[in-house]
């Protein structure tokens, strides 16, 4: 994967930026689009940063612009931007539940519009979209991110067909998958001022088959493996990564 050239969303901090510097790592080259400047200037100088919003579609189509314009293609998307509006439902704001939505699921079809003719130019590559165990179970008053992260998950099928149908057989597909994160403890990942160890209780643990909470190492390494060639079988699919949390029956006495 030494030559490939990757996009993400969100990818100063938390999740995003434990994909980011795995992709690196891996030997791709990464392009990071994040609000924060702050976080951005504490990535590797290897790094290619944009700092603007993603829910911006202008902001969207100039970083697909300058990745490829530095570094000659676009192999793959990695759509992590997301953020909440939380609120009992008869005082939600309108507005900001719609800039929710505008950044963490109409981003995507920003990216996939301004990116799919250049995946297709590398021989076809992935698309990874973020979403979240929200699409499949809710906590009160958090309808807002609730509706976008479902919406990710719907969208991600969406563009696994749209994306993944040939006009002729010279046209190379694009696959399209999507990871829910569960409980993911992102302290150690923030930017130095917001950086914290993290503190879980043996509750916390406990409520995890696996035995423990889940690190952005985790969906990072399940990122490399969707994007990698190994994974050209897949698409349209949504890999739940919780440490089996949303299968775990709880009873109430």
């Amino acid at each position: 994967m030494a030559e490939r050239v990757a996009l993400v969303t969100a990818g100063a901090q938390g999740i995003g930026r434990a994909v980011v510097l795995a992709l690196s790592a891996a030997g791709w080259n990464v392009t990071a689009i994040d609000i924060d400047a702050e976080a951005l200037a504490e990535l590797p100088d290897t790094i290619l940063t944009v700092a603007g919003d993603v829910g911006d579609e202008a902001v969207v189509a100039d970083a697909i612009a300058r990745t490829v314009d530095r570094f000659g293609r676009l192999d793959a998307i990695v759509n992590n931007a997301g953020i909440n509006a939380n609120g009992p439902v008869e005082s939600l704001d309108l507005d900001a539940v719609r800039t929710v939505l505008d950044v963490s699921l109409v981003s995507i079809l920003a990216t996939a519009k301004h990116g799919a003719a250049h995946l297709r130019a590398a021989g076809g590559g992935a698309i990874v979209n973020i979403a979240s165990s929200r699409a499949l179970m809710s906590e009160p008053d958090t309808e807002a991110y609730s509706a976008a992260k479902g919406g990710v998950v719907a969208v991600t099928h969406a563009l696994a067909m749209s994306l993944g149908t040939r006009e002729d057989r010279n046209t190379p597909p694009i696959r399209v998958s999507a990871i829910s994160p569960g409980w993911i403890e992102t302290g150690p990942w923030q930017k130095a001022s917001k950086r914290r160890d993290p503190e879980h209780s043996d509750a916390d643990r406990e409520q995890h088959p696996a035995g423990r909470v889940g690190r952005p190492e985790d969906i990072a390494e399940a990122v490399l493996y969707l994007l990698d060639d190994r994974a050209g079988f897949i698409t349209g699919q949504n890999l739940v990564i919780d440490g089996g949390m949303t299968k775990k029956m709880i009873y109430v006495e």
